[in-house]
């Protein structure tokens, strides 16, 4: 059996005869090279003086193309990367255009461009001295214009595979582009860059055809190691061998190193020392924040509360967003907004708006006193936490959590002591050291939301931020994101799926329908009367649209059903039933039930102690109905199995639309 399974199964053999002529036919090149060296003088053709003054003078040629291909490549890959332009293709065909160029036309190119006859060569020549074709320099732009492309290609590709969402937070965090670029971006892509470079000077100290073409090939000056061998192929060709197997081997050696990592796509990496620490390992939940006016310890800086802008500040909120969303949204200090909706309902786009990262809508915010409605992202003082959390992989949780305060030039001692205490109230202080992939999710989103709060918005914005965690860490998460909302000075938003999260933490639940306010009223108000059916089967009702009439109300689904209230006829309306107030029998019910239909069990869930029944019927919309697992097992209640439904009038709830 053990046979069996490692047994491979054999490749064709029209597909692998053709595939292995093609490996020995870029082997055998390589074969000749290392037969016909001659070993015992490898020595001596390596260390002559011409040898040695081409060796040095290609060192310096492909250094000097590295640097202005670093200096010239990298923003053009962000550039590519990152922003949308009118000709990007056609740059993008410029960049490729040098590797498909045969390297002579390449050379005649650059002689037309920059030569002393060329379009800039005179201007060069007469305003700075500078004279390029059969200069040190010459060579150097050949190299460059040949290996440029190689960065540039490696770099986007690792720019592509970068989620936006970390410099956007950045961003939020009050980072200035800039710093975004080179604290956060560059350091996220380290191995596509690493590898775009190494390529790039591989190549520029292999370059021959644009260097001779267009820099000639003068001894000391532009007569670089490839142009070495083909002088040595006409008199020395053993020395010619021996040269060509030192440029092999050094681009054997960049390759081998680089194996794998021609994008370079930015991974977190988990640290091979350090393992990570599960959730219920990271000590006590804080105790609750500070109130005001309380002593505070020397290592924790002064707040007027526990989530209060450094500042003291209270900022009241004042947004008037238009654009796919439609709507003015005001409050007060301390205020937190639950914002749920279905999918694509406008809620991240909202959040975004406020931001300022999208051009589907546009938000004239105003906190406080201060409209930072045309400001950038980072002047804005909004802190955003995603719904990954976007923790920086290469920074540690205590640096992470200072980064924006870094990034508004607090002192680093200071920034730090502020970003250890915040960790510390959120209780993973004991975890600061660690590298976000060393955390659990709940340690991670922690370590986000102290990252926010640390960076004194004057708006928090949550998108999901308890989403991807279990439900016991989701619990212990909630508490602790409740406990430190509760002294915020400013105004939170989060948006949610959850209705434990709607109803628990925020003030006010914000229902979006298509970008526009459906309903923001008090959770306990949008429990009871729920204006969208989307609402009320998120909060676990059954929620049935449909039209009053003298006989009750027809179900836009179709099927009438009987309430106690009444209505105008005519009114639209939402009729709610909870799933508890749904009656299951195997027979047809007598009695006072003014709303009996046949139907058939569909699913059944678990619900903590009790069961959930989705029953189906052609005279009604889909049930939920909540019963015990004892009524289960006495009514026989399976998959697919025949039962009734019954609804009370009384226990119909009617909200006009």
């Amino acid at each position: 059996m053990s046979r069996l399974r490692t047994r491979r199964a054999r490749p064709p053999v029209a597909l692998a005869l053709p595939a292995l002529l093609a490996v020995a036919f870029l082997l055998m090149p390589l074969v000749g090279i290392l037969t016909r060296t001659q070993w015992r003088d490898l020595g001596t053709h390596l260390t002559s003086p011409g040898v040695v003054e081409a060796l040095r003078l290609s060192l310096v040629v492909s250094l000097w193309a590295l640097g202005f291909s670093l200096l010239l490549g990298v923003p053009l890959a962000w550039l590519l990367a990152r922003v949308e332009f009118k000709g990007k293709a056609l740059v993008r065909s410029l960049v490729l255009l040098p590797m498909v160029l045969p390297p002579t036309v390449g050379g005649v190119a650059l002689l037309l461009g920059f030569g002393r006859r060329g379009l800039l060569g005179p201007w060069l020549e007469g305003t700075f001295g500078i004279t390029l074709p059969f200069h040190t320099s010459g060579a150097v732009v050949a190299a460059t214009f040949v290996a440029m492309p190689f960065l540039v290609i490696s770099l986007e590709g690792a720019l592509a595979g970068l989620r936006p969402s970390y410099e956007e937070t950045a961003a939020s965090l009050g980072s200035t582009p800039l710093r975004v670029f080179f604290t956060v971006t560059l350091p996220m892509v380290a191995p596509g860059l690493v590898a775009g470079a190494a390529l790039t000077w591989a190549r520029a100290l292999g370059e021959f055809g644009a260097t001779i073409t267009f820099a000639g090939n003068l001894p000391g000056t532009t007569q670089t190691l490839p142009l070495q061998v083909y002088l040595l192929l006409q008199d020395q060709p053993e020395a010619a061998t021996s040269v060509s197997l030192l440029l092999l081997a050094i681009a054997m050696a960049v390759l081998i190193a680089l194996r794998g990592r021609w994008t370079g796509t930015p991974v977190a990496r988990k640290d091979p020392g350090a393992s990570v620490v599960p959730e219920e390992a990271a000590g006590p939940d804080p105790v609750g924040p500070v109130p005001p006016g309380a002593p505070v310890s020397p290592a924790e800086p002064a707040r007027s509360s526990a989530g209060a802008p450094a500042d003291g500040g209270h900022w009241p909120l004042h947004a008037t967003v238009t654009g796919f969303n439609e709507l003015t949204l005001d409050a007060e200090p301390g205020t937190t907004i639950a914002v749920v909706g279905e999918n694509g309902a406008g809620k991240t786009t909202l959040l975004r708006a406020l931001l300022g990262l999208t051009p589907r809508a546009h938000a004239e915010l105003r906190l406080g006193d201060a409209d930072v409605s045309d400001l950038p992202p980072h002047l804005r003082q909004v802190a955003w936490v995603p719904q990954d959390g976007a923790l920086f992989p290469h920074l540690s949780a205590l640096a992470n959590t200072a980064y924006g305060l870094r990034a508004r030039r607090v002192p680093r001692a200071s920034a730090r002591a502020e970003a250890q205490a915040w960790l510390d109230r959120l209780g993973v202080g004991h975890l600061a050291h660690r590298k976000p992939a060393q955390l659990s999710g709940g340690q991670a989103q922690r370590v986000a939301l102290a990252r926010a709060l640390a960076a004194r918005p004057r708006l928090l914005l949550l998108d999901e931020p308890l989403a991807a965690l279990d439900q016991t860490t989701r619990a212990r998460v909630r508490h602790t994101l409740r406990t430190h909302l509760a002294g915020f000075g400013g105004v939170c938003l989060i948006v949610t799926h959850d209705p434990v999260e709607a109803v628990s933490l925020a003030d006010r639940v914000l229902v979006l329908s298509d970008g526009r306010t459906l309903q923001d009223a008090p959770p306990a108000e949008v429990t009871r009367h729920p204006r969208s059916p989307w609402v009320a089967r998120m909060l676990g009702r059954n929620a049935w649209p449909g039209t009053a009439s003298a006989h009750g109300l027809e179900l836009a689904a179709g099927g009438r059903l009987v309430v106690a209230e009444t209505l105008p006829e005519g009114a639209q309306a939402l009729a709610i039933i909870a799933p508890e107030a749904v009656s299951v029998h195997r027979d047809r019910p007598g009695g006072s039930p003014r709303n009996v239909w046949p139907g058939t069990v569909r699913e059944i869930t678990s619900v903590g102690s009790r069961l959930r029944v989705l029953i189906g019927s052609d005279r009604a919309p889909d049930l939920v109905a909540e019963i015990t697992p004892e009524a289960a097992a006495e009514l026989g209640i399976v998959d697919g199995a025949a039962v009734w439904t019954s609804v009370k009038a009384t226990e119909v709830t009617l909200v006009r639309l």
